[in-house]
């Protein structure tokens, strides 16, 4: 079956990112130069450097790491999970630039662009979690692309058109990411490929491999929903990484309960610990500019935790059987509800706080039309993308050959011996 493969990757694969590559390179050598301020934001080169690696540690091992839970898709899920955060992440540093282009004739890039850059990359690979294995890495670079553009897209309408806060626009990743996903999977969904493929599958091996990407993302989880906060206030910094901290540690044990208890034979499910252990990360991410106490991310925590791993027993299945959309990650589960829940939290937590009514009723409309803003340009590009990879020319692999690294890779000790 290898030389049905072959073609594809080396017509159309190789071209693709010597195109793409040639391009940015031209592209940054004539409008993008490197920041020479050595302040970002009224933080020094060495106190933001960290965050920085921490951010590049949860886009590069950590999804890089919990994509290998296929048992035959391994090399697939974290080679091509850096293929695409690179070329995503460059895409993104010109997208995001455009402005600075227009008024200034450069893009200038600095530690704080490059952290933007990649938090517009982590939604893309939030949506290729939805069609991991099912498609070749010719899609997974036209997805990250398109889906990277709708998404700064959204931000820049977000803030030009709504004056959202630039923080709580980016964030809204998650939802974007889930939402962009299920719609692509939705639309390339394969008739005839049953209620599961017939190679995705785990074991033991390529679960401990992947619950290391979830520690990663666990570890590293609180320096990515703070920081973009404003360096000036410390005060909020650190409540950022603190309420990220207790949200996830409350999702972890409720997880963990959840899970046992939804289980036929009364035991922990690694699928569950693997993601929906990081729900509370995700839910206090998108509400973290208002969550001042603990009580609250921790509650937060909870709840997220609770929908994500019903969603994880539940949703999935019934997904594919009602509306024939297969959702490999579970990323409706992961990032989808608990986004949601962090966006309702948001929206309660200010009302509280605000004593004005007229205010608060004006907040309600704006902060209503963010999210309806946000899933209408996810679904849009999502279709768009969609449509755009229905085209036999970019040559899907077929069902048996889905979730296989033998597709795209070389096994030298799987070649016949002459």
């Amino acid at each position: 079956m290898a030389p049905q493969y072959a073609p594809s990757l080396r017509s159309c694969l190789a071209p693709l990112l010597l195109f793409l590559q040639t391009g940015f390179i031209i592209i940054y050598a004539f409008y993008i130069q490197i920041e020479s301020d050595v302040k970002v934001d009224g933080t020094n080169f060495s106190n933001f450097y960290p965050e920085f690696q921490d951010v590049n540690a949860m886009v590069i091992l950590g999804f890089g790491f919990l994509c290998t839970f296929l048992v035959r898709y391994g090399f697939s899920g974290s080679g091509f999970n850096l293929l695409v955060a690179v070329m995503a992440t460059q895409w993104a540093i010109i997208l995001n630039g455009i402005e600075s282009w227009y008024y200034r004739g450069k893009i200038r890039v600095d530690l704080r662009s490059l952290v933007v850059a990649e938090m517009c990359t982590a939604s893309a690979l939030i949506s290729i979690g939805a069609m991991l294995g099912k498609t070749n890495p010719v899609h997974l670079v036209l997805i990250a692309l398109l889906e990277v553009s709708g998404f700064v897209l959204n931000e820049w309408l977000l803030q030009t058109l709504l004056t959202v806060q630039p923080l709580n626009s980016i964030m809204l990743l998650h939802i974007f990411g889930a939402f962009f996903g299920l719609m692509v999977t939705w639309i390339l969904h394969r008739k005839g490929s049953g209620q599961r493929f017939e190679k995705e599958k785990f074991d033991s091996k390529t679960g401990l491999f992947s619950m290391l990407g979830t520690v990663f993302l666990w570890m590293f989880w609180p320096s990515f929903n703070s920081v973009l906060v404003d360096n000036h206030t410390p005060v909020r910094k650190l409540g950022a990484v603190c309420s990220t901290y207790l949200a996830l540690a409350v999702s972890a044990v409720t997880a963990a309960a959840v899970s046992v208890l939804s289980s036929p034979k009364g035991k922990l499910n690694l699928i569950h610990i693997q993601s929906c252990i990081l729900a509370g990360g995700v839910a206090v991410g998108v509400s973290i500019s208002v969550v001042h106490q603990p009580w609250e991310a921790m509650i937060i925590g909870f709840i997220a935790a609770i929908l994500s791993t019903i969603g994880f027993q539940y949703l999935k299945i019934h997904m594919l059987l009602a509306f024939q959309c297969h959702d490999t990650c579970s990323t409706l589960s992961t990032h989808g509800l608990p986004g949601l829940l962090g966006w309702l939290a948001h929206f309660l937590l200010q009302i509280k706080d605000c004593d004005d009514h007229t205010m608060a009723v004006q907040f309600a409309v704006f902060h209503i039309c963010t999210l309806l803003n946000t899933i209408a340009v996810s679904l849009s590009m999502g279709i768009i993308t969609g449509l755009l990879l229905k085209w036999n020319v970019w040559r899907p692999p077929q069902n048996k050959k889905c979730f296989d690294d033998q597709a795209f890779w070389e096994f030298p000790h799987l070649a016949v011996r002459k």
